[in-house]
Formats: structure tokens, C-alpha cells, sequence
């Protein structure tokens, strides 16, 4: 009986609240004009947008970048294996980022990992997969936008193979204390074609092809784009920091 009486009290003095009670009037949220046909956030940062490579140096020795220039405002990977990927020149934490990506049809008479493959590395050390697996089977932590060897996408969304993907990624990146001990891992969400398939995963540590991933600790760090001896083509590649 006692708490009955003291849970009708309590509902009582709720019912006398007006929203002046409940409202929060600071901060208030600064104002992001959204991307209007062909243009971006106004907050965006923008990394490549088919005009040159200002923004990007080679993975190999942080020198000049060699991959393609094309006429369609895209460039692609360099199929020489003697060159490599590419990076940007400035470094990141946590982010919005957008990328446009297309596997070539020119690697249609190879399979599994050996076609269309390239991935997006945030931080120079999360992967998220690039590959074609039109009717091409591999191991499901290493398909398209797999988390490599940590998460399996939650479907394929795919197009057909030659034309264009894009991925938009949500990434908060990982906190450590002085000691570098690990406080907060990393977490990453990824919609590909405008499709979830990967909701709010909880890093493991960096991705690898042999052995369990691990955290080290880590500043702000660039975005490294693959060279995996496919010619995979990019574009509209920007960002907002978050």
C-alpha cells in the first residue's frame, strides 16, 4: 500500500511538469548545409575528386603518387606490382567517410581474392574489404565490406561488376591512457549502396591476414587506399570529421 502511495505522489508531480521542464536549449548543434545534386556537406573535407593528387602520397616511400588519372574524374590502381598504394597527407580520428569504388571487368577470368581486390584502411590499420564477389565465393570475413578477418558483412549489396559502389563509413577511433592501455576501442558502421552491413562493430585491434589482432596504441593516422595488383578504380572520396 505504502508504494503504491509514493508511486502515485511521484506521478502526480510528473503530470505538473510542463516541456519548459524538459526542454535543453544549449548547446546548440552547428548547422551543416546538406549536399545539394553533385555537392558535398559544407563541412566536408574534400580527399580526391579527380582533379590531381595533391591530397595523397605513395605508400612506398611517401613520394609521388602513380597511380591513373582518368578522363572521368576517377583514378585507378597501378598494375605494376612495383608500385603501391596510397595514403593522404593528412591524419584522422574519428570520421564520416565517403568513397566510390568500381572493380574492374578486366579481372572477370580470376576468383577469389585474386579479383577486384583492394580495401580501405582507416587509420593505416582497419580494413574494410574491396572485391568483387560477383559469382565469386571466398571466405566470408574476407568479402566486400568485410571487416578483414574480424566481421562478416550482414548481407552483399553489391552491383554488377564495372559499375560503381560506395561505401559510407561511421568510425570512432579507438582511446588510450598515457601508459598506451588500451580505454575504448575502436567501433565502425558501414553502408554499402546505401545498405547496412556493418552496424556498429567493435574493433578487435588492427586487422591482419595471419594472426589475432591486436590494439597498439596510436594517434591520429591517415586513410591508406590498397594496391593489390588490381586495377580497382576510385572516386568522390571525402570526409567530415566527427
Amino acid at each position: 500500500m505504502c508504494s503504491i502511495a509514493i508511486l502515485s505522489q511521484a506521478q502526480k508531480k510528473e503530470q505538473k511538469l510542463s516541456s519548459k521542464d524538459t526542454g535543453i536549449w544549449e548547446p546548440v548543434p552547428p548547422t551543416v548545409t546538406p549536399a545539394n545534386k553533385n555537392n558535398l556537406p559544407s563541412d566536408a573535407i574534400i580527399l580526391f575528386n579527380g582533379g590531381n593528387f595533391n591530397n595523397w602520397v605513395s605508400t612506398k616511400d611517401s613520394g609521388q603518387v602513380d597511380w591513373i588519372l582518368n578522363k572521368d574524374k576517377s583514378m585507378t590502381v597501378s598494375r605494376s606490382k612495383v608500385n603501391a598504394g596510397i595514403k593522404t597527407k593528412e591524419s584522422f580520428g574519428s570520421m564520416q567517410l565517403h568513397l566510390e569504388w568500381k572493380s574492374p571487368k578486366s579481372d572477370l577470368n580470376k576468383f577469389g581474392q585474386h579479383r577486384g581486390n583492394s580495401g580501405v584502411f582507416i587509420q593505416e590499420r582497419y580494413e574494410i574489404q574491396i572485391l568483387d564477389n560477383n559469382n565469386n565465393p571466398t571466405y566470408s570475413n574476407g568479402q566486400v565490406s568485410s571487416i578483414y578477418k574480424q566481421t562478416i558483412p550482414l548481407v552483399k549489396a553489391s552491383v554488377p561488376t564495372g559499375e560503381w559502389n560506395n561505401y559510407d563509413i561511421i568510425y570512432h577511433a579507438p582511446e588510450f591512457k598515457e601508459d598506451k592501455t588500451l580505454t575504448k576501442p575502436a567501433t565502425i558502421t558501414v553502408i554499402h549502396n546505401g545498405i547496412l552491413v556493418i552496424d556498429h562493430f567493435t574493433l578487435k585491434g588492427s586487422t591482419k591476414f595471419i594472426g589475432t589482432p591486436e590494439y597498439k596504441a596510436h594517434g591520429e593516422a591517415p586513410i591508406m587506399l590498397q594496391n593489390h595488383d588490381s586495377p580497382v578504380s576510385y572516386r568522390n572520396i571525402w570526409l567530415r570529421k566527427l
